[in-house]
């Protein structure tokens, strides 16, 4: 998931949402350590969209004190 797209999405949609990819990781974890994924690049990309995620919820945390 790009930047843009999360940008885009409500807080509440990114917390719902962030809680889908940690579950969605740690299936792609569990299938791996059973038998090694067809891509395991999918990991990888799985840890940037939840990196990016929380990325977004913490700027608008820090935006939202800002504006206090």
């Amino acid at each position: 998931m790009k930047q843009e797209v999360i940008k885009e999405m409500s807080t509440a949609d990114i917390i719902d949402r962030l809680a889908e990819e940690k579950n969605h990781l740690n299936r792609l974890k569990l299938n791996h350590a059973v038998s090694p994924l067809e891509n395991p690049q999918k990991i990888v990309e799985s840890k940037k969209t939840i990196a990016r995620m929380k990325t977004e919820l913490r700027s608008r945390e820090l935006e939202e004190n800002n504006n206090k």
